[in-house]
């Protein structure tokens, strides 16, 4: 069985006084404004790594809970933080690190257990391993 969810992204002008606007097939992002202002600056709106980390916080926690499940825990309460870091390296930027903060309220579990399955939540969430995958390209180029 293969998902697929589509978004999308325009943009019109040069890098710092350009525009552009980022869409998601469900609607929840609907021509929402980015720019370099937004992902380099103070200027509200959202960004690509904004974006990412709160993809990233999402797909862990609801690992986690699949995890604690066939544990046999329930959670009471999981919030998930994700700072993602974009630095300048060699010759433009990268993304150099997520760090995830987890705080949980799960009944009858121990910390030791606690940290085992939050690790395999880590390690097998799909955008966990998204971040480590092949990415392929199709360019064309409109006349």
């Amino acid at each position: 069985m293969a998902i697929k969810r589509r978004a999308s992204a325009k943009w019109q002008g040069g890098l710092k006084d350009g525009r552009g606007a980022i869409s998601t097939q469900s609607g929840v992002l609907k021509d929402q404004p980015y720019g370099f202002s937004r992902r380099f600056g103070d200027e509200p709106g959202t960004n690509p790594e904004e974006l990412v980390g709160a993809a990233h916080a999402g797909c862990f926690t609801m690992a986690l809970s699949l995890i604690l499940g066939e544990a046999g825990f329930t959670a009471d309460e999981m919030t998930t933080d994700a700072v993602v870091t974009l630095e300048q390296v060699d010759n433009g930027f990268a993304v150099t690190a997520i760090a995830l903060t987890l705080k949980a309220r799960i009944p009858g579990i121990d910390d030791a257990r606690f940290q085992e399955l939050a690790e395999a939540a880590k390690a097998n969430c799909p955008i966990s391993k998204l971040l480590s995958t092949e990415i392929s390209l199709d360019a064309t180029l409109l006349t």
